[in-house]
């Protein structure tokens, strides 16, 4: 860690006096746009498809991208640049993350997200199928959701998202005492004083991001205060405990009930970060899916969208066409 004479905070994160990097330019601008869903002011992010090269492919494609628990939608930028020119990418941020409105609750529900994206697919696409691509979190709702909405989901892409360890119940006191203290104590987030910091502490935690990849995120994931500083663009709240117990066989028995077809991405280094579950227990859940696929990207970690865009874009690319 270098010493505050080096020109370092702290918390070990560099101060804004350093030159920071030039951020990534993307190759696909994305657009904005506003919806209300379940009382909530939800933001979209969209990637128009090139009208050429839609007029060219016979028309456009349309991909959903789910992001993961503390992050944003922009987090697929590096994949999209990758992607066909004539697919339409839409991304929320989920209720509390990013430029979406946070609830007025204490604390967030995970049901909750599945009821978002039910809402949000019924207001862009109604009664059509969709084509699915999540990231942990987003990973862990769209594969739910595939199994709860068979009719819905077309193909579905699962990055990483790999589900809970499984609970048993005599765990259920504790987490729930835990959870009633953190209502009563309240939780945080640390803030940072420029957004070159914001970009040292995503490097920090992924030690494979590109500077520049970290100097362009660091603008979407770190929000300014009014005190001037940068806060991470999620409500704190989400760090509450869950009170529920994560329920395995209530979960394959969702996954049972999937008719899409599934490709499960796994990063090969992803067991540094992916605290969920196992790997045999993860398997054998697995097994319960009808139609699936597997790939291990080499040379990744959790954020394998962030560590080889090229390679997960290519495998996008090929089992959704």
């Amino acid at each position: 860690m270098p010493s505050r004479s080096e020109g370092a905070t702290g918390d070990g994160v560099r101060c804004a006096s350093d030159a920071p990097p030039q951020p990534y330019v993307p190759r696909r601008s994305s657009e904005s746009r506003f919806v209300e869903i379940r009382g909530l002011r939800y933001h979209l992010r969209h990637w128009p498809a090139d009208p050429r090269a839609a007029q060219a492919a016979g028309g456009e494609r349309r991909v959903h991208l789910l992001h993961g628990w503390m992050d944003v939608s922009a987090s697929f930028q590096f994949v999209v640049d990758l992607l066909p020119a004539h697919w339409t990418l839409i991304a929320p941020d989920w209720r509390g993350f990013g430029l979406s409105a946070r609830t007025a609750a204490d604390c967030y529900w995970f049901p909750d997200y599945l009821a978002d994206l039910d809402r949000l697919l019924d207001e862009l696409l109604p009664g059509e199928s969709v084509d699915l691509v999540g990231h942990s979190m987003g990973g862990n709702l769209a594969t739910l959701y595939a199994g709860l909405r068979p009719a819905r989901v077309r193909r579905l892409v699962n990055l990483e998202g790999t589900g809970l360890e499984g609970a048993v119940p005599e765990q259920a006191p504790l987490r729930y005492r835990e959870w009633l203290d953190q209502l009563r104590d309240g939780v945080g987030l640390r803030d940072y004083p420029s957004r070159a910091a914001v970009a040292q502490r995503l490097m920090r935690n992924n030690p494979r991001l590109r500077a520049d990849y970290a100097a362009f995120l660091a603008g979407h994931w770190g929000l300014p205060t009014s005190g001037g500083r940068f806060a991470p663009a999620g409500d704190p709240a989400h760090r509450i405990v869950n009170p529920i117990l994560y329920r395995v066989d209530e979960i394959t028995e969702i996954w049972r009930l999937i008719e899409a077809d599934v490709l499960w991405v796994l990063a090969e280094h992803g067991g540094e970060r992916r605290r969920f579950v196992r790997e045999p227990a993860y398997r054998q859940r697995l097994s319960v899916i009808r139609s699936l696929s597997r790939e291990t990207v080499a040379g990744a970690g959790h954020m394998l969208h962030h560590d080889q865009p090229a390679v997960v874009a290519a495998l996008i690319e090929e089992f959704l066409s």
